[in-house]
């Protein structure tokens, strides 16, 4: 069973930084895709990031430039690096693991408990 665990999540001020971290227990982390998604209260769980093994990234669209996802293969880490916050980003971030790059969330098998971002206006 993959154990995936975020860090990094808090309280900030719209216009602040937050880098968000996720590590991986599983052997072969290079093999597979590594996602972002959020869920804000009383909303569905969304799609925000993904990097493919490769390196290759897709992002949704709100994000607008302000969100960078990168992965150490050596680490076994994925992170997302975001700037400009807003308070509509106030959500529980999830990280997410699964065989192949998309933005569905039932593409992906192994998730972690999330990690809460708070922005304030």
């Amino acid at each position: 069973q993959v154990q995936l665990e975020e860090s990094g999540g808090g309280l900030v001020q719209a216009g602040g930084s937050l880098r968000l971290s996720c590590t991986a227990s599983a052997r072969a982390f290079s093999n597979y895709a590594m996602a972002w998604f959020r869920q804000a209260p009383g909303k569905e769980r969304e799609f925000v990031a993904v990097i493919s093994p490769t390196g290759g990234t897709y992002y949704s669209d709100y994000t607008d430039s302000r969100f960078t996802v990168s992965r150490d293969n050596v680490k076994n880490m994925v992170y997302l690096q975001m700037n400009n916050l807003k308070p509509e980003d106030t959500a529980v971030y999830y990280c997410a693991q699964g065989p192949v790059v998309a933005t569905s969330e039932s593409q992906y098998v192994s998730w972690g408990q999330g990690t809460q971002v708070t922005v304030s206006s």
